[in-house]
């Protein structure tokens, strides 16, 4: 029988184009931004000057190196990452008109955060950081424009498209927030989500004097430390965490591979650069501690043996390791000696970033809880077909 010549009526499943990652991340730096400028939250008050006289002042005339680079450096990464998610996701006008647009807004921006400062003690209103906020943002817009015209975000949709599931943005911005997370030094490397004891503290503090402390569920039992085998197991399991976050948007198994690499080598690095940070060359000559050099093979053994498993059941094992680990965490006290050391020895040059890296470490974990737990409720997206050999 010849083959039928009728076409197909079969028409290929259509994806949406993914949005871009650049979004979540310009929010997250946003948020560095805002905290960095307003930092430490305390103290507000009238100083009797008013909000807006420095945009009218004259430039000051002293200044340091450290404080042009760091005005600079702040508003880089959110201009790039603005313009980049423009042209990824903006309609014509706005692609046309991105770098004026993230210039305007990121000038708003430090406008404001300098407006604000009037009323913190020890914070002195600039508008040279205005202008070198602005200079700073307006690179990363540049930066980002001049990247895609050389076609680089145009192949990195494609790669993208290629090598992750459509449904990746949440865990990509999750896997490339992990390693800024653990710029805070912890207690047990990879230890993120201790918050439980020093909530409790908190809310006690807060309460006090009032009738509400007694309603407080505190423990009957105080927090213990952390035996040699507990510590092992977190370190392990905050390794192979984000590999089964990567598993689970990448379905290549070779690639899969490079992702365990790559978080193993972002994870040690930044784990290594926390210390090197908060408490410089002498201190941190100690690391890395004996326990998590036994911690990195298991970690890779179990990485390598989740390399054939499915989504769902990388999904289930994500959910299962972050409980345990937060679970564990959470029951064990924070050293006296560890606090003594933070409060003492941290580079205060750093403390504002510091600040805000403690709050990602804390909050990090719970952010992946929630979003593991929401793809294992939601319809799993299908993965579209590699493309047919020619002559096939």
């Amino acid at each position: 029988m010849a083959p039928s010549t009728q076409p197909s009526t079969h028409k290929p499943i259509s994806h949406p184009p993914a949005s871009s990652t650049a979004w979540p991340l310009a929010a997250a730096w946003l948020a560095l931004i805002i905290y960095a400028s307003l930092f430490p939250f305390r103290g507000w008050h009238d100083r009797g000057v008013g909000c807006w006289e420095f945009v009218a002042a004259p430039l000051p005339h002293y200044w340091t190196w450290f404080d042009i680079i760091g005005n600079v450096l702040a508003y880089l990464p959110l201009g790039f990452l603005l313009t980049l998610g423009l042209l990824r996701d903006g309609q014509d006008t706005l692609r046309r008109w991105s770098v004026p647009l993230v210039l305007l807004a990121a000038t708003l921006l430090s406008l404001t955060m300098e407006s604000l400062q009037c009323w913190l003690p020890n914070r002195i209103q600039s508008n040279l950081d205005t202008l070198l906020n602005a200079g700073g943002a307006l690179l990363g817009a540049l930066a980002a424009r001049g990247i895609d015209r050389l076609g680089a975000v145009g192949r990195w949709s494609v790669l993208r498209a290629r090598w992750f599931t459509p449904d990746a943005r949440g865990a990509m911005v999750l896997l490339v927030l992990w390693p800024c997370a653990l710029l805070y030094p912890l207690e047990v490397p990879f230890g993120l989500g201790q918050v439980l004891e020093r909530a409790e503290l908190w809310l006690a503090s807060w309460l006090a004097g009032t009738p509400f402390l007694e309603w407080l569920p505190l423990r009957a039992i105080e927090f213990q430390p952390m035996l040699p085998g507990i510590e092992l197991m977190v370190m392990t399991l905050g390794l192979w965490i984000p590999s089964l976050l990567a598993y689970a948007i990448i379905p290549s198994r070779r690639l899969r591979v490079v992702a365990l690499l790559g978080c193993l080598l972002a994870g040690l690095g930044a784990t290594a650069l926390a210390q090197q940070l908060a408490f410089g060359p002498e201190l941190a000559a100690e690391w890395p501690p004996g326990l998590l050099e036994r911690a990195v093979p298991v970690a890779v053994v179990l990485g390598l043996a989740s390399l054939w498993l499915p989504r769902r059941v990388l999904w289930l094992l994500a959910l299962l390791a972050l409980i345990a680990q937060l679970q564990v965490v959470n029951d064990a006290a924070v050293s006296v000696y560890y606090r003594w050391a933070v409060e003492n020895w941290m580079q205060r040059s750093f403390i504002r970033l510091y600040g805000l890296t403690q709050w990602l470490g804390w909050l990090w974990p719970y952010a992946a809880l929630a979003y593991v737990m929401v793809r294992l409720v939601r319809r799993p997206a299908a993965i579209p077909a590699s493309p047919p050999a020619h002559g096939a």
